[in-house]
């Protein structure tokens, strides 16, 4: 749900909850991201936030893909519920793959949940974009989680071809971020080239492994960055100001 700061619930003072340790790094950077984009004047300025890490919750897209019975949503469930009991008011998952468990998770719980995956494919609607490339682990590109949405918005779509979409998942998202390795940005442009070749006006980084790319190497704007959209989402989500944002 887009879930903004006149939502809140009555009487309650905003707490972000975030779902994370999916994986470790990005979490990392989804918090640095949500503390340097929030107009702060002084510590008390900024959001009260509570983060759950659980690095162990099983592979998202190995149960999705059926190569794993280990099934996160419970380890998830529990997670969100002791963020909820913590004083959460929002939560925020920086993990687009989970976002296969979203509508039971939002479901489970008595507090919004905000879908990084609505978010950012209204964001690419706003900015004009009539077709997005789809750029994302192979078990959120299998769950269809994007493409359902960019249907919902309106939007046509389109995935890498299938060496594209081998590379971008075991060589630059499992071989190289996921393992602390330097990113082969030329790969990953190689992958981007097929989806521009398809007619993609933008390409979301639907995994926030990727958000990593951009952050270390650069990345025009091409790229509509999942973990800034749900960064920003949760700033206003909280009733305070996001400053710095491209999107």
């Amino acid at each position: 749900m887009a879930f903004s700061e006149t939502e809140q619930p009555a009487g309650q003072h905003p707490v972000l909850g975030v779902l994370g340790g999916l994986g470790p790094m990005s979490t990392v950077y989804f918090y640095e991201m949500v503390t340097s984009h929030t107009l702060a004047e002084k510590d008390q300025d900024h959001l009260d936030i509570v983060i759950s890490s659980r690095a162990t919750t099983p592979d998202r897209s190995a149960f999705i893909l059926g190569q794993s019975k280990e099934d996160p949503f419970s380890i998830m469930e529990q997670d969100a519920e002791n963020l909820v009991r913590y004083g959460a008011t929002v939560l925020a998952i920086p993990c687009n793959t989970a976002h296969y468990f979203y509508d039971r998770l939002r479901r489970s719980l008595s507090v919004p949940v905000l879908s990084m995956i609505q978010l950012t494919v209204q964001a690419a609607k706003a900015q004009g974009c009539t077709k997005l490339g789809i750029l994302a682990t192979t078990g959120t590109v299998a769950s269809c989680s994007y493409q359902r949405m960019c249907a919902a918005e309106g939007l046509d779509f389109a995935v890498p071809d299938e060496e594209y979409q081998n590379i971008l998942m075991d060589d630059i998202i499992y071989g190289q971020i996921k393992q602390g390795r330097p990113v082969d940005l030329a790969a990953f442009m190689r992958v981007a080239d097929n989806l521009k070749a398809q007619g993609c006006q933008r390409a979301v980084l639907g995994c926030t492994e990727l958000s990593l790319i951009k952050r270390d190497c650069g990345l025009d704007e091409f790229f509509i960055d999942s973990s800034e959209v749900l960064a920003k989402a949760s700033i206003l989500a909280c009733g305070k100001t996001p400053v710095g944002f491209s999107i």
